[in-house]
């Protein structure tokens, strides 16, 4: 059940407004509806209990984190993710009962993979002559010691065996990158209102750059990554001082003509800058933007992770939150913001393109602070990179990484990686028993 919305006429009106100002919307607007689902609330009937649950993909490690997901055409869950903090070998888990366990892993791995440098990426390549590839992103970014290195990527044409790591545009090319988050998006493009075999990637360095390049392959077969090129020049000040990064992009699904939406990270979200997620849109497959502006509280985060189910996207987030009268009760030292973890957002695309609030903005599970025994409004914000897939009943489900209350022998919270399955249709029926609708 969608909420009633006023005439669009008035939210291209309202949206405009919106958007055409500089300032950071810090509070939630009254018109969306917030649901927690790290406590079970005792009205909430069986039937939706489930969605109150975690399943734990993987804890083997101390600290596991950053994963992505692909279903694949059996429609097992694979996810991918590094053994560290957004560095590691490249691990590994499989669900075949649609997310309600994770106990396959691939039977065989590129020895490559091991030497992994950053958190690993994972898309679904579909071609015009309906044959599809699986492509593995993991860049080799300046920092951590690290001297920057280009990106790598390995293919499987049969969801079971991956290639061993390619290199592109690092040390000794015509065009040394330092790649961070690559491909922080992958978006298939089109020409001529038709989809073509070309995809853009994206992707940022260290001093917060953010590139585009554009995959091809010959006739041979043989992958070609465009000379990446800058394609926020235009917009540099805001790019630098906002600290604009890990940019997710969606196709709109409203029937009128192609467009984009961009949603970005800000790493400029401090005392001394302050801003939000940026948003922006392209009409011409990516080659050019609209000047970025900053989202509404709602979509407010870190790492946006979007699909559609019918004409609703459901994104992921770590939240970053900024009402005045909270920041100042759950801040941390040395922030003027706090986090409730990890959350979502429900809504539509005229939402993202009018700014108007949603439908929904849902907190996904509990991310322990240390000294919390029980769910609160601030979370830790380590978490919220997600992966996402969307299954034939249009159950969607979702694998991050936090620290969900699982403890060392130390007795500090362990961070690992879980997942959460997910109807719209029941958070609808939710939000009826809890009196919202």
């Amino acid at each position: 059940m969608h909420k009633c919305k006023i005439s669009a006429m008035l939210l291209t009106i309202v949206g405009l407004t919106l958007l055409v100002g500089c300032c950071p919307q810090n509070y939630m607007p009254a018109d969306i509806i917030r649901l927690d689902l790290s406590i079970l609330n005792g009205k909430v009937p069986n039937e939706l209990a489930y969605l109150y649950e975690l399943t734990t993909v993987d804890d083997s490690y101390d600290y596991l984190a950053h994963p992505d997901s692909i279903l694949l055409q059996n429609g097992d869950i694979l996810s991918l993710y590094p053994a560290g903090h957004g560095k590691g070998e490249i691990l590994n888990k499989i669900s075949t009962d649609s997310g309600a366990t994770w106990c396959g892993t691939l039977a065989h791995t590129p020895q490559s993979w091991v030497h992994s440098q950053e958190t690993p990426t994972i898309y679904r390549l579909d071609f015009t002559d309906k044959s599809h590839k699986l492509i593995v992103i993991s860049a080799n970014p300046k920092w951590n010691k690290l001297k920057g290195d280009g990106f790598c990527v390995s293919l499987s044409a049969d969801e079971c065996t991956f290639t061993e790591f390619e290199k592109f545009w690092g040390k000794g090319s015509s065009f040394p990158t330092s790649p961070i988050v690559a491909m922080s998006s992958l978006t298939r493009l089109k020409e001529n209102g038709e989809f073509i075999d070309a995809w853009m990637g994206l992707f940022h360095d260290h001093n917060f750059v953010n590139y585009r390049t554009i995959l091809t392959f010959d006739a041979n077969g043989k992958m070609c990554w465009s000379k990446p090129e800058p394609y926020l020049a235009t917009y540099r000040k805001i790019e630098r001082k906002a600290s604009i990064c890990e940019a997710e992009v969606i196709r709109t699904n409203l029937g009128l003509g192609d467009e984009l939406c961009l949603i970005a990270r800000s790493n400029g979200k401090g005392s001394k800058k302050n801003y939000n997620s940026m948003i922006m849109f392209s009409t011409d497959e990516g080659s050019t933007w609209s000047e970025p502006k900053p989202v509404l509280a709602p979509l407010n985060g870190e790492r946006h992770k979007a699909v559609y189910v019918g004409d609703r996207l459901f994104i992921t987030f770590r939240s970053i939150e900024r009402e005045p009268s909270l920041v100042k009760q759950y801040k941390e030292k040395g922030r003027n913001w706090y986090s409730q973890g990890w959350v979502a957002w429900v809504g539509s695309f005229a939402d993202l393109k009018y700014a108007q609030a949603g439908e929904y903005r849902i907190k996904l599970a509990h991310t322990y602070l240390p000294g919390q025994t029980a769910p609160a409004p601030n979370a830790n914000a380590d978490t919220g990179y997600c992966g996402v897939v969307v299954l034939d009943d249009n159950t969607i489900v979702c694998s991050s990484y936090g620290t969900f209350g699982n403890k060392l022998a130390s007795g500090e919270y362990k961070t690992y990686i879980a997942s959460k399955r997910i109807k719209l249709t029941d958070i609808d029926k939710l939000a009826i028993t809890l009196g919202y609708m």
